[in-house]
């Protein structure tokens, strides 16, 4: 989004950066509510938060876990462990390398409720037959919020 103040040489320097700082503000908390949130549920996919991934790691050493975010993201931090597949790259042969029985549990993520990149990433495996996925909406948000361990590169 563009904004551009109107040039009037009668409005003061000062009062015309005022008037940028606002419409500045009101554009980019009008941006933050227009971003759609991740759906409650996705059929098919078991939904769990941060504890219950914990445990899902902790009891299953083998289980494939997808970090969905953007590389530069996933550099900054992730989940021990975590793949970094990013949603509109994934590809089938991808998901195959990593995680070849399409039985086996796969966990996804990504930055939290007002991000779809795991929505999209669980709905791409589904369409490659994966039938055994988990989805930790709450994502990088909740996981960082509590402070939970995470690596970083």
């Amino acid at each position: 989004m563009v904004i551009q103040v109107p040039h009037n040489p009668h409005i003061h320097v000062a009062n015309r950066l005022k008037l940028f700082i606002i419409l500045m503000l009101l554009s980019s908390t009008l941006a933050a509510e227009e971003k759609p949130y991740a759906p409650d549920v996705i059929e098919g996919t078991l939904v769990v938060t941060a504890e219950e991934a914990i445990e899902l790691i902790l009891n299953d050493p083998d289980l494939t876990v997808i970090d969905a975010r953007k590389k530069t993201e996933y550099v900054k931090g992730h989940i021990e462990g975590a793949i970094n597949m990013l949603n509109t790259r994934m590809k089938s042969e991808d998901l195959e390398k990593v995680c070849p029985d399409k039985t086996r549990a796969i966990l996804f993520y990504c930055n939290g409720t007002r991000c779809l990149r795991s929505t999209d990433a669980i709905r791409k495996a589904k369409s490659w037959g994966y039938t055994n996925l988990i989805w930790f909406r709450g994502g990088w948000k909740e996981w960082t919020d509590k402070r939970l361990p995470v690596v970083t590169e």
